[in-house]
């Protein structure tokens, strides 16, 4: 989800925000001057896809490090996902997934599902990052999310080629072709600077 994340002052009175401490910077209109930070794209592989729990999975991976997700997180990861998925419901079974690595040492899988024929299924998990109810530090332990969040902005580049890619051969085709979706996956490079 998010690895910019600053720990807010405990003497505030009053209640507790929702999960923990608020964007980098405090809350907007809280007085704090933001802190200073340089945006850098992440980069974006493409493994190949899986079938787990009965649906087919596009695997989107993003992190900084070029050597890519360590194999444990990536394990971890994939083992909780069959949780993150909805019942069948007669469309099409396939969901695209995003592992994301963050710089804080957090790690963070969402689950984009169709169901409905033409809607997004949510769900996340997170490890490593107390914020959103992890337990601890660990990068492999990992819970499912309860915050309405879909994903922070080195995650959401999929989507937009995913809404496309399910048009194209599964809603406008005169044949609906599974099979042709998931071979048709948003390239490789980073997570956004494409023209």
């Amino acid at each position: 989800m998010t690895s910019a994340i600053s720990v807010p002052s405990t003497t505030s009175a009053g209640p507790a925000g929702p999960a923990g401490p608020a964007p980098a910077g405090g809350p907007v209109g809280s007085g704090a001057s933001p802190a200073p930070a340089v945006f850098r794209e992440k980069l974006l592989t493409v493994p190949p896809p899986i079938e787990t729990a009965g649906r087919r999975i596009k695997r989107y991976h993003v992190t900084t490090d070029p050597a890519g997700i360590e194999p444990e997180i990536e394990a971890a990861a994939y083992a909780m996902l069959p949780r993150l998925l909805p019942e069948p419901d007669g469309t099409p079974p396939a969901t695209f997934a995003v592992l994301h690595r963050g710089g804080d040492g957090s790690a963070y899988l969402c689950a984009y599902s169709w169901v409905w024929d033409n809607v997004l299924h949510f769900r996340a998990a997170a490890a490593g990052q107390p914020v959103l109810g992890c337990p601890d530090r660990d990068p492999t332990n990992f819970v499912v999310t309860e915050l309405p969040w879909i994903g922070c902005v080195w995650e959401l580049p999929p989507i937009l080629h995913e809404r496309d890619a399910w048009v194209r051969h599964l809603l406008a085709s005169d044949v609906p072709d599974l099979d042709a979706y998931m071979a048709d996956s948003l390239p490789g490079g980073t997570t956004g600077d494409r023209a």
